[in-house]
């Protein structure tokens, strides 16, 4: 700011420096964030919101942040899909996926991208096997209704619940359980 001693401030001057180093404190504030994990951009800017930063100086950092490529919604929606799709379904996924601001049409490229019908088959029918365990004292209606919630929540298909569920209860042995 070339600031000499004895160099007189005008209140424009000053308001210039207070205004720049209010931007510097939320461009710094955002990274810390993003040190942490990667977040979307309403993430960002609800964080940021909270903690009392003004609408303008909010945008000013996303612009900064876009601009250095520190955040990228697709980018985000690829990285958390691949790590929910070991614990989830495609419909859990889109409502996450959806809370934290990311575009439906992102959503719906990344899901179809990155989950095939067999994989998510697949790891719900693992989860179910799982989840029997805890099932094995109960009739076949109480195992069919609670695997059925259970699958559910986890934001899997009607269509992939109902298979597997009539695989289970058609293949299980009563008698060992």
């Amino acid at each position: 700011y070339n600031l000499e001693k004895g160099k007189l401030l005008d209140k424009e001057f000053i308001d210039k420096i207070i205004r720049e180093e209010e931007q510097n404190r939320a461009n710094s504030y955002a990274l810390k964030l993003l040190y942490y994990r990667s977040r979307s951009e309403k993430e960002i800017r609800e964080k940021m919101n909270l903690k009392g930063y003004d609408a303008e100086v909010i945008s000013k950092t996303i612009k900064y942040l876009k601009e250095f490529s520190y955040i990228n919604d697709k980018e985000f929606a690829k990285e958390f899909t691949k790590i929910k799709s070991n614990k989830f379904g495609r419909n859990r996924i889109k409502m996450e996926l959806s809370n934290k601001g990311i575009n439906e049409e992102i959503i719906n490229d990344v899901i179809d991208t990155l989950i095939d019908d067999d994989s998510e088959y697949e790891k719900a029918f693992e989860l179910a096997m799982k989840k029997m365990k805890l099932y094995k004292d109960d009739d076949k209606n109480a195992i069919y209704r609670k695997l059925g919630s259970y699958l559910q929540r986890k934001g899997f298909s009607f269509d992939i619940i109902s298979k597997i569920l009539r695989k289970i209860l058609k293949d299980i042995d009563w008698e060992i359980i």
